[in-house]
């Protein structure tokens, strides 16, 4: 259940946009009607940051050595266990995956359930503020490479937005993170956070033609399989 009661002032444009934001301004792909798909969850967990009005998002990046997608930096999350809902499960998986505690989180929002063609995957993009932060970690580092806090500031500035080829032929919106501005943020993930702040009238215009090719380690998964809703 969403709960807006106590939230900063800041995330109100978030609660607005999040209440008016449909499937057609996240994705291009609609889920046929005759599709059963395997359903999923992940946490935008959004935190205060000090001097900051636009807080930071949470977010987790890949172990390296993985068979599928390797070094995918994402919002934690995974498939919903028999019974759960997107939130519970959303929850248990950052949870699992980092610490992150569910009663420090609050949750005040679901975006539009987004279908994956490749994987079959409706994804369930859960929003929440986190109130009481506490502690992360690595739980697993045969899952989890890193753990990222990146200010939206940061994901907003032009200078660090570029292109991202894939091997495939695609070409859609990424974001250099981390301290030394050399991961990148891309797919799947980085197309929910760039349509929806662009939703939220937070962009600003950047250099489409600043590009970048995906690091080795990151196509180790099948260079086709792109699981991604921009283009």
């Amino acid at each position: 259940m969403s709960d807006t009661a106590g939230l900063p002032r800041w995330l109100d444009p978030v609660v607005e946009g999040a209440a008016t934001i449909t499937v057609d301004d996240l994705t291009r792909f609609l889920q046929p009607d005759d599709v059963v798909p395997r359903r999923s969850a992940v946490l935008m967990l959004f935190a205060d940051v000090d001097g900051d009005d636009r807080g930071e998002l949470l977010l987790t990046e890949r172990a390296h050595h993985m068979r599928s997608h390797p070094g995918q930096v994402s919002f934690p999350g995974g498939k919903l266990d028999p019974g759960e809902t997107p939130v519970e499960a959303a929850l248990r998986e950052a949870e699992e995956e980092i610490g992150v505690d569910p009663a420090g989180v609050q949750v005040f929002a679901e975006l539009p359930e987004l279908w994956l063609p490749p994987s079959n995957f409706a994804v369930t993009p859960v929003l929440g503020y986190w109130r009481r932060r506490g502690p992360v970690g690595i739980a697993s580092p045969d899952e989890v490479h890193a753990i990222h806090h990146v200010p939206v500031a940061e994901l907003l500035d032009p200078a660090h937005r570029v292109s991202v080829r894939h091997p495939s032929g695609w070409v859609g919106p990424g974001f250099l993170i981390g301290p030394e501005r050399d991961v990148i943020l891309w797919g799947f993930t980085a197309g929910i956070v760039s349509r929806l702040f662009d939703h939220l009238g937070w962009g600003s215009p950047w250099d489409e033609s600043r590009s970048r090719d995906l690091p080795s380690y990151m196509l180790r998964d099948d260079p086709v399989r792109v699981e991604l809703q921009e283009g």
